[in-house]
């Protein structure tokens, strides 16, 4: 089933997260959504295992996701 309008869809949680972090990097994640795994030492994979078992807080991401690359093109 395509989803055209769908900004996430085909993205990986992975894919989101490498691109929010390329974009605004770890501090400015960290500002945007107060959770540790992106202000204490944040990496990708740790990151990964928090949001995969947090629904809250993947949905901020892909909140900030949409936010910051609907309209863009990419």
């Amino acid at each position: 089933m395509e989803q055209p309008n769908n900004i996430l869809h085909g993205k990986t949680l992975e894919m989101v997260l490498n691109e929010l972090v390329a974009r605004h990097g770890w501090p400015e994640l960290g500002y945007r959504i107060r959770i540790n795994c992106f202000l204490d030492d944040p990496s990708i994979k740790s990151s990964l295992k928090f949001l995969r078992k947090t629904p809250w807080a993947r949905k901020k991401v892909e909140d900030l996701y949409i936010e910051t690359f609907a309209g863009k093109g990419i």
